[in-house]
């Protein structure tokens, strides 16, 4: 964690912290859930993951940063909901990942619900035009 946070092996926690080794596509389980990472792509100086989280009879996946990639196919499969980027609507950059190509996508991502997150100003200004949920402040999600 140092090498991410320096500093961070000294701060006095409230909580106790335990790391676990994730392997991709190896689920682990972490508490009560069952983790399994997906490589995606992103430049981050170390692998950056799509998460499945399976816990009793819900699953939920995220991916935060990436452009895209078939491990998202992968990692969504038969989720109750996936939780993903769409920084730009159109716009293509590298590591990044915009509505346009989730939405042709989409029927890929056989999952019952996806909920866009980490929007730009342009993704924003445009949500509305989306026919995929946007995340907001102050959202709430039952499963």
């Amino acid at each position: 964690m140092e090498v991410f946070f320096p500093g961070s092996s000294k701060v006095d926690r409230r909580f106790a912290v335990e790391f676990v080794e994730l392997r991709e596509r190896e689920p682990t389980l972490v508490g009560p859930a069952s983790v399994t990472p997906f490589v995606v792509k992103h430049a981050s100086g170390a692998p950056a993951y799509a998460l499945r989280v399976e816990y009793g009879e819900r699953v939920i996946s995220y991916s935060g940063d990436t452009e895209w990639t078939e491990s998202l196919v992968d990692a969504a499969r038969g989720a109750d909901l996936f939780v993903c980027e769409a920084y730009f609507f159109e716009k293509k950059i590298k590591y990044h990942l915009d509505y346009q190509t989730l939405r042709e996508n989409r029927h890929r991502l056989d999952c019952r619900r996806v909920v866009l997150t980490h929007m730009k100003a342009d993704m924003l200004h445009r949500h509305d035009e989306a026919d995929m949920e946007c995340a907001h402040d102050g959202l709430v999600i039952t499963l």
